[in-house]
């Protein structure tokens, strides 16, 4: 099955916030963003969304130019029903992160929670790598958070790649320095624990 019709079906048979990556807030995001990036004009652009809140919470923090990108539809709708009028602020594109067009050096800050560990095949990672290198500006920030080395090692019946942050940012290469990395456990809707990795990285 590809990527679109697995998270299309997701989305809409599933209930949002009972999915195990379901996040009643985006905090750990949201303190990352705006220690590295104050600037509340700043163009940021969160990768394979779903029907996260993060965009609820960086409209709310005075952020005004934010892009939503997912493979889905169904998420980005469930998104832009979930914020109403203020829905009309934001970009929303939906595409497959590999092959979306975006404008080169448009974004200071890149963000992804749990795409890039489902690149499994290496050349889908190289061609992520790539989307990064051109869409993010120099002195602009990519926050990635993957299942860490203790993590599961499937989600949503999709197999991952678990990482450090040593192993996360070499993916990525010398043209991106490792600002920080941080740990989460991640309480998930059913009670259980997911162990996250967030790599803070700055494009040079």
């Amino acid at each position: 099955m590809d990527p679109e019709t697995h998270w299309e079906a997701i989305y809409r048979t599933k209930d949002v916030h009972a999915v195990s990556w379901f996040q009643a807030e985006a905090r750990r995001s949201l303190d990352l963003i705006t220690s590295i990036n104050p600037d509340r004009s700043a163009q940021i652009i969160d990768v394979g969304a779903g029907a996260s809140v993060l965009v609820d919470n960086l409209l709310a923090a005075g952020y005004g130019d934010i892009s939503v990108l997912d493979v889905s539809e169904a998420a980005l709708q469930i998104s832009r029903d979930r914020i109403g009028t203020d829905s009309s602020r934001v970009k929303w594109i939906r595409a497959d992160v590999l092959r979306a067009h975006l404008d080169e050096g448009a974004y200071a800050v890149w963000h992804d929670r749990a795409v890039f560990h489902f690149l499994t095949d290496a050349a889908d990672r190289q061609a992520y790598v790539e989307q990064v290198r051109r869409a993010v500006r120099p002195g602009g920030f990519v926050l990635v958070a993957t299942f860490a080395e203790d993590g599961p090692e499937y989600c949503s019946g999709l197999p991952v790649v678990r990482y450090s942050a040593e192993g996360l940012h070499s993916e990525f290469g010398t043209d991106f320095r490792l600002v920080r990395s941080e740990h989460e456990d991640h309480r998930t809707p059913g009670g259980g624990e997911q162990s996250f990795l967030y790599c803070l990285c700055r494009r040079e």
